[in-house]
């Protein structure tokens, strides 16, 4: 058999195994290793945005996605300042098989667009009814809090939290971006269903001390930026990135720019390189590495065109070898120094 047919074989097989789900921590939802990260679909415009974004693009990249069988979508409130939920809702539209739904609260907007924080009961409440208005549905699936900001208003925004679920409003309760000390502290109040942190090649502070403890606790994790915002994809280059429209926030990371950007590009080559194996963009390899972690229930990918879904889907499915692993591992702690 030639390499290509192999490759194609290989391919084909991580396709059949994408459908294959996890419950997340102890609730009866059931995930893809995938999911689809709707932080792009919120368009221009807004302090944490990628750029202008083509609604009917975003429109057709959702449903790309539920059909190729990934079952949950992300989002939050301040996507857009509410743009990525009505476009989630918009693409819901004449979906049969509705996919689950997270959001997320605490991140707020003022009429001239800036960006505020609260976690104040009265707050939540106006917060959840939004996002039910604006995503068309009557429950939500997972509702997180976005960030522990500000920290002295944790406790008083989980108890509201839990209130909503009371009410029917949220199945379940997650956080984002906690530490294992903000974690026990919400749950004195109650359950905490889900953790959503940043993992990746490029960001693995939370292995320490974060994911063993949801591990044990059997919180379910579901991290964002596997691919490092689209740094590790094989797609991202010196050049492409000094063309990023100036509101996409990626232009200010220090991931995206010297001297941190020439190693991390080099790392891309060696997850091409590995993926090269499995007929699998670089991607893709870089998000089934985040998955190896048995703490990790699933991940977050984003999306901006139908055919960036096609490329990263595989990742669901695709099981490094360890060998693999020790050479992104080898990789990565000699360039250690380069990157502090």
């Amino acid at each position: 058999m030639s390499t290509a047919s192999t490759n194609a074989s290989k391919a084909g097989s991580l396709s059949e195994a994408n459908l294959t789900t996890r419950p997340l921590g102890d609730s009866n939802l059931h995930l893809t290793r995938i999911g689809f990260g709707a932080w792009a679909t919120g368009g221009g415009n807004w302090e944490f945005a990628w750029g202008a974004q083509d609604d009917n693009e975003s429109v057709r990249t959702i449903e790309h996605a539920l059909d190729l069988g990934i079952n949950w979508i992300d989002t939050a409130a301040i996507y857009g300042l509410g743009h990525s939920e009505e476009i989630v809702a918009k693409a819901l539209k004449h979906v049969v098989k509705k996919p689950y739904v997270f959001t997320k609260c605490s991140m707020r907007w003022t009429e001239d667009r800036q960006i505020y924080r609260s976690l104040k009961p009265g707050s939540i409440q106006e917060e959840i009814e939004a996002s039910l208005r604006r995503l068309r549905v009557d429950t939500i699936d997972l509702y997180q809090i976005h960030w522990p900001n500000p920290d002295d208003e944790i406790e008083e925004g989980w108890e509201a939290m839990a209130k909503l679920q009371q009410q029917g409003k949220v199945r379940y309760l997650g956080v984002s971006n906690f530490n294992v000390d903000q974690i026990k502290r919400v749950q004195k109040i109650a359950p905490v269903t889900s953790l959503q942190p940043p993992y990746s090649l490029l960001n693995r502070s939370v292995e320490a001390e974060i994911l063993p403890y949801c591990l044990a606790q059997n919180i379910g994790v579901i991290n964002y930026s596997p691919m490092a915002s689209g740094l590790l994809s094989g797609k991202m280059t010196a050049k492409r990135i000094q063309q990023m429209p100036q509101d996409d926030w990626r232009k200010r990371s220090p991931n995206f720019n010297e001297p941190k950007l020439s190693q991390n590009l080099k790392l891309v080559e060696r997850l091409k390189e590995i993926g090269q194996e499995y007929g699998v963009e670089p991607g893709a390899v870089a998000v089934a590495w985040t998955l190896q972690n048995p703490a990790i229930t699933a991940a977050i990918v984003g999306a901006r065109r139908p055919d960036q879904v096609d490329g990263t889907l595989a990742a669901a499915a695709l099981v490094l070898k360890r060998e693999e692993i020790a050479k992104i591992g080898e990789f990565i702690n000699t360039t250690q120094g380069a990157r502090q």
